[in-house]
């Protein structure tokens, strides 16, 4: 029988609203536990709420895996194999065989994320609830999915908050340095290993099907480029010519790789800091993509990532010529959409630019976000018309 935890009087209305998070303000007693130690929580009243795994030093002090009595292995089984199913209706995978499997609280698995890349699971884990449940999970992912292989990339910031170190390394299968995917019939190479993340931006799908409907006849730049999959997008869209930019060296020779892979010409890729090349360059493009890493990962450097979004965004949009086309995106989980666009609007005012919105992001469907969990949506992208 699991331990109990117990609320504060009232503190259960957002588990009845089926909200996943259980705030340590709202907890009255606390058991002598061991941190990702899973328990049923009761109401002030002794009614049963849920079963969450707890960290008693966090905030967020605990993370609910279900809200009903019963089997936690089975449960998790469960929420595998309906995850897979909704991506199974989401596209064809004959045209796209990379997705995303798991996207944490979205699919009832906090602090797990999972993606697919043509039967090779990439998985990152953030929370100590979820580390302990590692071993069940990878033991459910072979059974449900049978993957070529399983890798791990746990690498985030918020893996030292909860008290936990980094941890990388092939856990299932045979490792593959390069692994070869389609998206919308696309061909790409990806390395989880050496990527960032877990090797691709998948939620950018829909988003690099909009940039190839607009790029026909356009100059294209791509800032913070990565391994060139808006530049792909925008050369099979018909683009004259696309430069890409970004730091990395391994990203940057990805791209090319990726070019030549697709038989592609007329592209450009250079190395170099984003902001050193538009504060230099005259910009004389048509369309612009700017699609950073996230400029925060903590509320606490809020502003600071403001700032960083509108000094990038005006010094864009001061160079743009008449007529031109901006997409511009944040991936801040703590910048939300209406705070995106006012910083926009600063940056708008900054440059002293005609600006008009013409699309806002289409959602990655393999990237849902839960109704009763708004805060897992992170992404947010605004398509601008600059006069």
């Amino acid at each position: 029988m699991l331990k109990q935890i117990i609320l504060k009087e009232g503190k259960e209305k957002s588990l009845v609203r089926r909200h996943p998070w259980i705030f340590s303000g709202a907890i009255e007693s606390f058991p002598a536990i061991e941190p990702g130690e899973i328990l049923s929580v009761l109401s002030s009243k002794g009614a049963f709420l849920a079963q969450a795994y707890f960290h008693p030093e966090n905030t967020i002090a605990g993370r609910v895996l279900a809200f009903h009595e019963g089997n936690i292995e089975e449960e998790l089984t469960l929420r595998v194999v309906e995850a897979e199913l909704l991506r199974s209706q989401l596209f064809d995978r004959k045209t796209t065989n990379a997705y995303r499997l798991i996207n944490a609280e979205a699919d009832g698995l906090p602090g797990l994320i999972v993606d697919n890349y043509n039967g090779h699971l990439a998985i990152q884990i953030s929370t100590y609830g979820m580390e302990r449940l590692k071993p069940l999970i990878i033991s459910i992912l072979i059974k449900v999915i049978q993957p070529r292989s399983i890798y791990e990339k746990s690498l985030s910031p918020s893996r030292l908050q909860e008290g936990l170190k980094e941890s990388h390394g092939l856990i299932y299968g045979e490792e593959r340095d390069q692994i070869d995917i389609i998206e919308n019939g696309i061909p790409f190479v990806v390395s989880i290993k050496l990527g960032q993340k877990t090797g691709f931006f998948l939620d950018q799908r829909e988003m690099r099907q909009k940039i190839a409907s607009l790029a026909k006849n356009k100059k294209v730049l791509n800032c913070f480029s990565y391994t060139g999959a808006f530049s792909i997008y925008a050369l099979k869209g018909g683009a004259t010519h696309v430069t890409s930019i970004d730091t990395c060296p391994q990203a940057c020779a990805f791209a090319e790789q990726n070019t030549q892979l697709n038989g592609l010409t007329h592209h450009k890729v250079i190395r170099e800091d984003v902001f050193a090349y538009l504060q230099r360059e005259p910009l004389d493009f048509d369309l612009i993509i700017l699609d950073p890493p996230a400029f925060t990962k903590r509320r606490k450097n809020l502003q600071a990532a403001l700032n960083g979004y509108r000094q990038l965004n005006a010094m864009t949009l001061r160079k743009m010529p008449p007529r031109s086309i901006l997409l511009t995106c944040s991936c801040s989980a703590h910048v939300d959409e209406e705070l995106f666009q006012q910083t926009l609007f600063h940056a708008a005012c900054e440059a002293q630019r005609s600006v008009r919105i013409i699309g806002r992001h289409i959602q990655a469907s393999d990237h849902p976000v839960s109704l009763y969990h708004p805060e897992g949506s992170y992404l947010k992208s605004l398509l601008l018309f600059v006069e």
